[in-house]
């Protein structure tokens, strides 16, 4: 088969699952946002489960660790400038993009998305899990799905660098991402 056959079906795969995921994370990270906005800021609507977990709503208008507080709007900006950028990166390298760095970037934009769509409508952002045996800051869906995307997309760029580098030490050409295999 020819390459440029081989990266056809691979690119139209990486936007499916792209497409599927965000909109799944984005539609869950919605979904217990407006579940959980429909009870005062401040009260404990669930838990604590095994002392590690409670559902505590809070209204966060800065980022973690009070960082930025009051800077929605700025927030939100920064928030949906990142999410262009991702998306323009993984269009642009799609054809060479892991699944695993599809699904990664995939959970950044919908996480990213979710928070701006509150920083805009609401003017802040709806958090819910509280962590009751460490000091940390109340999250939600959207801030776990930036959190596990990042680590995701990132292992998934080191470990296609890291078979990159293999195939170019031993002097064959490297093969395009998410080819090997196929």
């Amino acid at each position: 088969m020819a390459v440029g056959a081989d990266k056809r079906p691979l690119r139209g795969r990486n936007l499916i699952l792209f497409a599927v995921v965000a909109v799944l994370w984005l539609g869950a990270d919605i979904a217990t946002k407006a579940y959980f906005n429909g009870f005062p800021a401040g009260s404990v609507v669930a838990g604590p489960f095994l002392g590690l977990v409670q559902f505590r709503v809070a209204h966060n208008t800065g980022a973690a660790w009070g960082m930025f507080g009051d800077s929605t709007f700025a927030l939100g900006v920064l928030s949906l400038a990142v999410c262009a950028a991702l998306i323009a990166y993984l269009i642009l390298v799609s054809r060479r993009a892991s699944a695993i760095e599809v699904l990664g970037g995939a959970l950044i934009v919908a996480g990213g998305l979710g928070n701006a769509l509150d920083r805009f409508t609401l003017g802040y952002v709806v958090d819910f899990i509280d962590t009751t045996f460490i000091s940390f800051p109340t999250f939600n869906v959207a801030d776990i799905g930036v959190t596990c995307g990042f680590v995701l997309f990132f292992a998934g760029m080191l470990w296609s660098m890291r078979g990159d580098g293999a195939s170019t030490a031993t002097g064959a050409p490297a093969p395009a991402r998410g080819e090997e295999g196929e």
